[in-house]
């Protein structure tokens, strides 16, 4: 409503106001002889005083009957704000559009009067959507993670497309939106700090789970929208996603293999301390019998059911709006594979002719993983 209104009364303006300077011109004769110009500006100063010399009468009367409309109209665009929350985008949108058409129109060109006006309007309508721009910017960087969230997509993640959603259809027609698109990238920068600031948070889950699943989010949301400002941190929050992703997946991949995971770790650390890989077994630490009892904790159905365990908890903390159980499992099985190629790598280059081996092939790995997704 407070939209319509607006718009009505910066329609009825412009012909209110060029009626009005075009019947001061007829009536004082202005343009047609100087002389009744510089009387008039005599006049003026006499009955107004002080006032400094005035080189368009027009402008000067038309301020002198239209003295209240600037107050109103600041105090309308005070109302708007207050109507909603983001009350000030529309207001922007509204009054940069009728202050273009005026200026671009030629019959506007008689009053500089209502230029300055509704100039000065704009002022405070940019000024106002600044404000709310810095109010929303700091509200996202400093929302609190609920007591209770186990994961899932963070209250700054919401607001920040709450407010691209609506900006973006109030912006829908706008003649410019330079305005939006600085705001844009200001609110991005803000909630990529919100997401980044959880590696400090006290959170009950994986920190890389819940960063991994919110850059997904808002990757997918701005590949939806399409805003070309935003296309760099598109991308960015695209290679976030990935890389939390990676980081949560070689996390959590250690525990199912956790004891040979660290046995093989300290083989390589031997190794790049110039121990030669023949000579590995003969440390204490690392022979071939330590080596066997490793091994010997992980029997194929041990490791099968430890996948399932894991299964489970990837399934009850990932949020299933997201959908990237799937995903996730994928790159879980791909990096199990990747570590039992290097654990038998290793073997066979630390260990060769001891016979030693997993007790689980590679084909028994596979087929764990596949039993595992058509079980779910």
């Amino acid at each position: 409503v407070s939209k319509q209104v607006l718009e009505q009364v910066l329609r009825e303006l412009q012909p209110l106001c060029t009626a009005e300077q075009q019947f001061i011109e007829k009536f004082f004769q202005l343009g047609q002889d100087s002389s009744v110009s510089r009387v008039l500006e005599v006049g003026v100063r006499t009955v107004s005083s002080p006032v400094p010399l005035v080189k368009e009468p027009p402008s000067w009367l038309l301020s002198e009957i239209f003295y209240c409309l600037e107050p109103q109209l600041r105090g309308f665009v005070d109302v708007c704000n207050k109507i909603h929350p983001f009350g000030c985008l529309q207001v922007l949108v509204t009054l940069t559009d009728s202050v273009f058409e005026t200026w671009g129109s030629s019959s506007a060109l008689l009053s500089s009067f209502l230029n300055t006006v509704l100039g000065n309007v704009l002022v405070l309508a940019k000024s106002n959507f600044n404000k709310c721009i810095g109010t929303l910017c700091k509200e996202i960087e400093e929302t609190k993670m609920p007591s209770k969230m186990k994961g899932g997509i963070l209250p700054s993640v919401s607001r920040f497309e709450e407010f691209v959603t609506f900006s973006e259809g109030v912006f829908r027609t706008a003649r410019r939106r330079g305005e939006l698109d600085k705001a844009h990238l200001r609110l991005a920068g803000s909630v990529f700090s919100s997401i980044d600031s959880l590696s400090s948070a006290n959170l009950k889950v994986n920190t890389d789970m819940v960063m991994m699943e919110n850059f997904h989010h808002i990757h997918c949301f701005l590949c939806q929208k399409k805003i070309p400002c935003l296309e760099a941190k598109k991308t960015e929050a695209k290679q976030r996603y990935s890389e939390h992703m990676e980081k949560y997946v070689i996390r959590y991949l250690g525990q199912p293999l956790e004891k040979l995971t660290h046995f093989f770790e300290g083989v390589k650390a031997r190794v790049a301390q110039g121990v030669k890989e023949e000579e590995v077994s003969f440390q204490l630490a690392y022979s071939k019998q330590e080596l066997r009892k490793v091994i010997e904790k992980y029997p194929g159905k041990e490791v099968k059911r430890a996948l399932e365990t894991l299964y489970r908890k990837i399934h009850k903390y990932l949020s299933p709006e997201e959908n990237l159980l799937p995903v996730v499992w994928h790159a879980m099985e791909q990096e199990f594979i990747r570590q039992y190629q290097e654990f038998e790598d290793l073997i066979q280059r630390c260990y060769a002719g001891s016979g030693i081996a997993m007790d689980f092939t590679m084909e028994d790995l596979l087929s764990y993983f596949n039993s595992i997704t058509l079980a779910n």
